[in-house]
């Protein structure tokens, strides 16, 4: 696994300004599931869960490409194949936007894997005295450094989780709807991978 860290100061007030809600309510998520229900039978009816949730995967698939006219092709397929087969999509209690998130997640793993580049991993400035702070280590240059190594080094679905969580600032139960894992679940692995991190920075 190899990725192209950047710390990126231009993605920052984007971000803050356009973070997707966290929570959901079981309210919400039953309307919701009425509209999916409703682009089921016509997906001309679908048109209104893309207009909700185009500018939050594109801001996902933009983190991790910082390309806006690769990302714009990427979001074009995600919508496209979560269309194509909503007829298969099940309500399990969680937000719609979990399922297009890991199309969207399967589909810049699968633009990697095909082009074999360099995995794009954006980081604001901001984020990274946070998480520096998290694990208990100095914000300089060469912990920077390390930082950077340590993350080249981590598995794919790991550095999508600390990537999610602390670059992110997701909260767990987001990220275990995303991951389709429980909140429990992706705690303990976060707690896991961050003290590899900390063994491998040491």
């Amino acid at each position: 696994m190899l990725s192209n860290l950047q710390f990126s100061r231009t993605l920052a007030k984007t971000v803050r300004m356009s973070a997707p809600k966290r929570t959901v309510s079981a309210a919400a998520m039953q309307e919701e599931w009425l509209e999916v229900q409703a682009a089921q039978k016509d997906t001309v009816l679908f048109r209104p869960l893309y207009e909700r949730y185009y500018e939050e995967i594109f801001l996902f698939v933009f983190r991790r490409t910082t390309d806006e006219a690769l990302t714009a092709d990427l979001c074009s397929t995600v919508f496209l194949k979560a269309m194509q087969r909503i007829q298969d999509y099940e309500f399990k209690g969680v937000p719609f936007s979990a399922w297009l998130y890991r199309i969207a997640s399967n589909e810049v793993a699968q633009h990697y894997r095909r082009d074999k580049k360099k995995r794009v991993v954006s980081i604001e400035e901001f984020s990274i005295g946070e998480f520096m702070d998290e694990i208990n280590e100095q914000d300089d240059e060469t912990h920077r450094q390390l930082l950077v190594k340590t993350l080249d080094n981590l598995k794919e679905d790991d550095l999508q989780l600390i990537e999610m969580r602390f670059f992110e600032g997701r909260p767990f139960k987001e990220i275990a709807d995303i991951l389709g894992i429980t909140e429990n679940n992706a705690k303990v692995k976060t707690f896991r991978i961050l003290s590899r991190m900390k063994k491998m920075m040491s």
